[in-house]
């Protein structure tokens, strides 16, 4: 993955991301020599977030499918996560 520092962001501005994601799908932005941030063109991004949500159906289908979950109406849905709420904090 190509690396862009904050100071050649702040010097370059979007001109180094454009250049850095010329033959690369994800560029990574460092603060003070650590990577902090990712950058990736909207392509990319709504390709993974097309995956993950495609991951979520497959998981919600499995769970309908071994009948993995809770059939009740809407008062006692929100009393139970009443209760899971209060037993987290």
């Amino acid at each position: 993955m190509n690396i862009i520092s904050g100071n050649d962001l702040k010097a370059c501005g979007i001109g180094a991301i454009d250049q850095a994601l010329q033959d690369q799908t994800e560029v990574a932005v460092t603060v003070r020599g650590v990577e902090r941030f990712v950058v990736m063109t909207k392509e990319r991004y709504e390709y993974l977030r097309e995956c993950e949500l495609e991951v979520a159906l497959t998981e919600s289908k499995t769970d309908l499918d071994t009948c993995r979950f809770v059939q009740e109406f809407v008062a006692q849905h929100l009393k139970r996560i009443g209760e899971i709420n209060k037993n987290t904090k």
